[in-house]
């Protein structure tokens, strides 16, 4: 593991450990997208609705109209608890609070006039009275609110059992609450709070607390005092922790088992409104009585009385969306639990969401900082995957609300972070080693670079390169005519479609010099075969050449055949970059070098177009080579062997040219002896030449003018040909 490649793991594994913190303490942003990603599975599959026994008195604008502004006065709402009680509702909730005594009482508006009698007042009849007789007896739950001022609660009306554990201290806090009238909360069959989120600033109603506490009672809310009267239950069974007080697992209702969060919340399972849940009290309270399909609906049903009027401001909204009156969420939440379908989130759930952050985050600090980029990301992207399939299929199936985003947003944050660390700092060096060989290498030797580290060794050191010289044949005489930007159209067609066969080989383009090309292969990295790549890359210039001319590339016309030298030479060099701090050149120098120059140089001696020394030649035997005398270069104190490539494998295996080098191995004898029958070995090698290639006609055109260099061979050549 290099350095920058540790400080990154630290790095990572640092923002890690601070997302696992963060999730750990819950911030507020966390609640918020974990409420939403919830809403948005009961968009996806809301709860179907179903034909309950359950439904809403809904005092609304029809009934507004037909009976006056609100508040009506409480005989009128002793008179909807009558009807509804003759038509067999099993229970008859208030979403209302009674605090104040009804102004609209005949005995208060009397005893408000001045100068009547008061004792005609007390001979007038109470709307309070009247309303507390019409619940008594009946199974009539009243609704109470809280407060912020005194310390007033409300008696309660069921008894309570528990299993495990204490969890009375478990519920939202109830400082206070309005207290109602002591004769309606007294023939009340029970009492239920209707806050619905006390203190969730969030406007959407996700979860509903079925209980509130004062620290030593528990008191039920609006929804499952109703099922308890409907029911006939006197009581409430909460289980608890089986090993920790204050936290709530389940209540039993009757016959019902409520699953709950550790507060003693019911997370709401919602359906779209429905107009079937509502029936409208001026229906209840028409004056030739309710309809029969009226009657029907209210039969056997628990009634939650509450109001939808805009202007009464009890509007709430679901998981869904929608705006609803507060009344139908008391209501859907006895429809949920009749029909069993209840969403939890499990107390293990925050353990297993922060210990994914850890485990995934370390998970993504290893494959970001070893692996690529591309690995890397496609791992994000399917532990992202996983985590949403996973998060929506236990919702789908067991109804379990598993937080998928917070480990996402924690692993993208981490994967971010890392990905960008590897980026300025540990990737740094391999795009500045892309940036400075891009323009020379091929990419497969580019990836080996990047790859192999140890193999990249700038600086200066001495290697084995093949080093290759391309020059243009009468570049003079083409550039004198022609205008300068027609020269250099000319150059970039030519030494472009030229220079593609050193890279496609794994060679190394080292500069352009005016028309001529220099190039080596096993730099910077070790290059296998690296001289039969330097022949192969020759001979594919050849042929690229062969069909620029015969395409007319260049735009000289007819007959106008432009010609290449090339010379090749194996040998020691010194390669690295060169030049100055500011401004330098990876490069080769040597003797190898100068030898691979003057090789390229000789081709207009020699009149052929591809030369190459007896040490490149030791490597590519294979391959059809014809000797082409010792010749003295300059600089150097001994004539230096050279071959002549005819072409590859496929030629040298052909029996044209095995005749060819029957002749020319007698020609090569004959001129080393200085036999007068040279000249019709000559005449016989141009002959089996015109069937091989017909670059060797001028070749041997000039051999007779060589006949020296065939005299004296190199120590060690005839050897080193014949093994």
């Amino acid at each position: 593991m290099t350095r920058a490649q540790q400080i990154g793991v630290v790095l990572g594994l640092a923002i890690v450990t601070a997302l696992t913190i963060l999730r750990a303490s819950d911030p507020g942003i966390f609640k918020l997208i974990r409420g939403v990603t919830f809403d948005e599975y009961q968009r996806l599959v809301p709860r179907t609705f179903e034909a309950m026994p359950v439904r809403v008195i809904d005092i609304d604008e029809a009934s507004l109209h037909e009976f006056g502004q609100w508040p009506w006065p409480r005989d009128r709402m002793a008179l909807l608890v009558n009807r509804l009680s003759e038509m067999g509702a099993s229970a008859i909730a208030f979403d209302i609070l009674f605090a104040e005594p009804d102004r609209l009482s005949p005995r208060n508006v009397v005893r408000d006039v001045a100068g009547v009698d008061p004792s005609l007042a007390e001979k007038l009849p109470d709307n309070d009275e009247i309303f507390a007789q019409s619940i008594g007896e009946k199974p009539v739950v009243l609704g109470f609110g809280l407060s912020n001022e005194g310390n007033y609660r409300p008696p309660v009306k069921a008894g309570f059992a528990f299993t495990g554990e204490s969890p009375v201290t478990a519920p939202p806090y109830l400082g206070a609450s309005t207290p109602l009238r002591p004769q309606l909360e007294a023939n009340a069959a029970g009492l239920g709070h209707i806050s619905l989120n006390p203190g969730n600033p969030s406007p959407v109603v996700r979860a509903v607390p079925l209980f509130l506490t004062d620290g030593e009672q528990l008191y039920p809310n609006l929804a499952i005092e109703a099922l308890r009267v409907a029911q006939g239950a006197s009581t409430y069974v909460l289980s608890g922790a089986p090993d920790r007080a204050g936290i709530m697992t389940s209540v039993k209702i009757g016959d019902f088992v409520v699953p709950l969060t550790a507060a003693g919340e019911l997370w709401l399972y919602v359906t779209p409104d429905r107009a079937e849940r509502y029936i409208s009290a001026r229906q209840v309270l028409a004056a030739d009585g309710a309809s029969p399909d009226v009657a029907a609906a209210i039969d056997g049903s628990i009634v939650f009385v509450g109001t939808s009027a805009a202007g009464l401001q009890d509007i709430r909204v679901t998981a869904l969306g929608e705006n609803v009156p507060g009344v139908s969420l008391h209501a859907q939440a006895v429809e949920q639990i009749l029909s069993g379908r209840f969403l939890s989130r499990p107390d293990w759930a925050d353990g297993l969401e922060i210990l994914m952050i850890a485990v995934l985050g370390c998970l993504l600090v290893g494959v970001t900082t070893f692996v690529s980029p591309a690995v890397a990301l496609a791992c994000g992207l399917l532990i992202t995957a996983m985590a949403v399939v996973a998060s929506w299929l236990s919702f789908l199936f067991a109804g379990l609300l598993l937080d998928p985003l917070a480990p996402i947003i924690s692993g993208s944050i981490t994967h971010f972070a890392s990905t960008s660390f590897r980026i300025l700092v540990i990737d740094r060096e391999r795009r500045e080693v892309r940036r400075a060989f891009g323009h020379y290498l091929s990419p497969s030797l580019l990836h080996r670079i990047e790859h192999s580290r140890d193999a990249l060794r700038l600086g200066g050191d001495d290697r084995e390169l093949t080093v290759m010289f391309v020059d243009v044949r009468s570049f003079t005489e083409i550039s004198e005519r022609l205008a300068p930007t027609a020269v250099v159209a000319f150059l970039n067609t030519l030494l472009d479609a030229l220079s593609r066969h050193v890279v496609a080989n794994e060679g190394t383009l080292d500069k352009f010099i005016g028309d001529s090309i220099m190039a080596f292969w096993n730099a910077p990295v070790d290059v296998a075969d690296h001289e039969i790549k330097a022949v192969r890359a020759a001979l594919a210039m050849r042929e690229t050449l062969a069909e620029l001319n015969a395409g007319d590339a260049f735009g000289f016309g007819p007959g106008q055949q432009v010609g290449i030298g090339i010379g090749i030479h194996t040998g020691l060099a010194c390669v690295g970059n060169m030049g100055a701090k500011t401004r330098f050149n990876y490069s080769a120098v040597g003797d190898a070098v100068n030898v691979a120059a003057r090789l390229e140089s000789c081709c207009k001696e020699v009149g052929f177009d591809i030369l190459i020394s007896d040490s490149t030649a030791r490597s590519v035997q294979g391959m059809a080579l014809i000797e082409a005398g010792a010749i003295p270069l300059k600089g150097k104190s001994s004539r230096t062997q050279i071959l002549a490539v005819v072409g590859d494998e496929r030629v040298a295996a052909s029996t044209e040219f095995a005749a060819l080098a029957v002749v020319h191995e007698q020609l090569t004898q004959a001129l080393h002896a200085h036999s007068k029958n040279t000249r019709k070995l000559i005449g016989t090698a141009k002959l089996r030449a015109g069937q091989v290639i017909g670059g060797l006609a001028e070749f041997y055109q000039r051999i007779s003018g060589r006949s020296d260099h065939f005299r004296e061979v190199p120590d060690g050549f005839e050897k080193s040909v014949a093994d």
